[in-house]
């Protein structure tokens, strides 16, 4: 039996890498399309509509990622996170592929979450990265989409996994060699979405094709603060969690200096690691009606153990 072709977009990312390998054993043929040529690969200027028609589904991951070091011009992210998306978009139009999954994120709706964060929610971003996410939503959501298509636009919150980087991979360090974490004082509710629980919402959008088209969070059934999150780790890697509980005046003061001079805190990283930012996924599991394979803590076990 001839397997289905998916196109993915960002094959090589993070994200990228672990689709390709849940989606491996499964009856699919996945082809990566990349700015860039490579043996595997197919260049973004040589998607022609023949190999459009050959797919079934279209799964768009590529884009520029939110720059904690604020190098990058705005027009940098309108350029890639939305005419891109806009033009594979129309060409998905054009074709006879059945499926277009878009890749968003939390951040085309909210930069800061008083409650929690549903797909009612009014978007108001911020950032440039979230604005261009949200104008190729829009895009996206003005355009009739044929009844033989089905489109998906995800907009998950933060994504671990193997190969993951960022917040986690630092307060790994600080657990693996114990160093105390200190900003105990912050209590806080954060969503997180395991990369196995995101590939499995994927392959289930791929396999039911009763699932409606629309717009949906995509996040682990529990939120978990940051100190529940330092505990697990500990756990995870067999030593023991240090919380410090300095004072948040001190805390503010260091991350003051950290805009200044590069330590390990500063005022981003502070806000990151303490906020809270809880997304809903409500919608996406009444959708699938099936629970996720990991519980958020499972799934952060199983980040920390490929670290």
């Amino acid at each position: 039996m001839q397997k289905d072709v998916i196109l993915i977009t960002g094959i090589t990312g993070f994200v990228g890498q672990n689709l390709r390998a849940y989606l491996l054993p499964k009856s699919y043929k996945t082809i990566g399309i990349s700015r860039f040529n490579n043996e595997k690969i197919i260049n973004y200027q040589n998607l022609n509509l023949s190999i459009w028609n050959e797919a079934k589904v279209m799964i768009h991951l590529a884009g520029k990622a939110h720059d904690l070091k604020k190098t990058s011009e705005d027009n940098e992210y309108f350029e890639v996170n939305t005419e891109l998306t806009k033009k594979l978009f129309d060409q998905f139009l054009e074709s006879n592929c059945e499926v277009f999954i878009y890749m968003s994120s939390v951040k085309a709706v909210a930069d800061l979450v008083d409650n929690i964060l549903t797909e009612e929610v009014t978007p108001n971003p911020i950032t440039a990265y979230g604005k261009s996410k949200l104008a190729a939503e829009n895009y996206i959501l003005s355009k009739q989409i044929p009844e033989n298509k089905r489109v998906y636009i995800l907009r998950p919150c933060m994504i671990h996994g193997p190969n993951n980087k960022g917040n986690l991979n630092l307060l790994y360090s600080f657990v693996a060699k114990s160093i105390p974490y200190p900003f105990g004082k912050y209590e806080n509710k954060r969503s997180y979405v395991s990369a196995e629980n995101l590939c499995f919402i994927i392959n289930e959008l791929l396999e039911n094709k009763s699932i409606a088209s629309g717009v949906y969070n995509i996040a682990d059934d529990t939120s978990i603060s940051t100190n529940e999150l330092v505990s697990i780790i500990g756990k995870s890697i067999s030593k023991p969690s240090k919380i410090l509980n300095i004072p948040k005046f001190i805390i503010k003061l260091l991350a003051k200096v950290g805009d200044i001079i590069p330590i390990p805190v500063n005022s981003e990283r502070l806000q990151k690691l303490t906020e809270n930012y809880e997304v809903s996924n409500m919608k996406i599991k009444k959708a699938i009606q099936k629970n996720l394979p990991l519980t958020a803590e499972k799934g952060i076990e199983k980040t920390i153990a490929s670290f």
